[in-house]
């Protein structure tokens, strides 16, 4: 039995770029979507968000000059691309799925609503939602934080490079060392940047756990389901 029945999979766009500078990483996409497979044929609802950090990323374009709400809006569309992609690579593997869109963009994807979502998990498909919260000066943290609550899923399990939440950057501070699990007041306090703040606010105040677990790892996603404590468990 799967430890959760209804997740929201949050997924890191600038790990889809695999060893790759830009773009998709064919070989990362597909180990992605025999992960997803392998949760889902164990009865697992799943809600997906991709980001967009491996095609365009809003804040840093705005720094670069762009107007922010048209930067934020090319991010949207990178997010969808990436959607797209996944929605791709999953369908090759005869796994039935959705591409949810915050934006009007028909035939591209549906326009996502909560109950649609719902419906269509209930029925067996796996819904990919794009294109953010369909604004700009949100992230896609904060796209997951508000599928994940409108879908009632039981955890956001944010998948990252790392394995886990540490007290500072592993990958800068060799001597950082890893929390098994954290209080949401706990990352406030210590200034820890697990996702932005809003998306974070968003899951104490609706009370979603978040799990942080390095998705990077073949396997590790089905590890989580099974109860493995490989990652960082994120709670009020």
């Amino acid at each position: 039995m799967a430890k959760f029945k209804r997740i929201l999979l949050k997924l890191s766009g600038e790990s889809l770029m695999g060893k790759q500078s830009f773009g998709i990483d064919p070989e990362r996409l597909s180990d992605y979507a025999k992960q997803i497979k392998e949760v889902h044929e164990m009865g697992v609802q799943i809600g997906i968000v991709i980001g967009g950090g491996n095609i365009f990323r809003g804040l840093s374009g705005s720094q670069k000059g762009f107007d922010r709400v048209k930067g934020d809006q090319m991010g949207m569309c990178a997010t969808v691309i990436n959607s797209l992609a996944l929605s791709s690579a999953l369908g090759a593997l005869g796994v039935k799925n959705k591409v949810l869109t915050a934006i009007r963009m028909e035939p591209i994807g549906e326009f996502c609503t909560k109950w649609k979502a719902i419906e269509a998990m209930e029925a067996g498909y796996i819904c990919i939602f794009s294109a953010g919260t369909g604004s700009p000066y949100f992230t896609t943290d904060t796209g997951s934080s508000l599928r994940g609550i409108e879908i009632e899923a039981d955890v956001m399990l944010k998948g990252t490079r790392v394995d886990g939440i540490y007290t500072a950057d592993p990958e800068k501070d060799p001597t950082a060392t890893k929390f098994k699990d954290i209080t949401y007041d706990e990352i406030y306090t210590k200034g820890l940047k697990v996702m932005d703040l809003t998306a974070t606010t968003m899951c104490k105040e609706n009370n979603l756990p978040i799990y942080v677990f390095n998705m990077d790892v073949v396997g590790n996603l089905k590890k989580v389901m099974d109860g493995e404590e490989i990652g960082t468990l994120v709670h009020n």
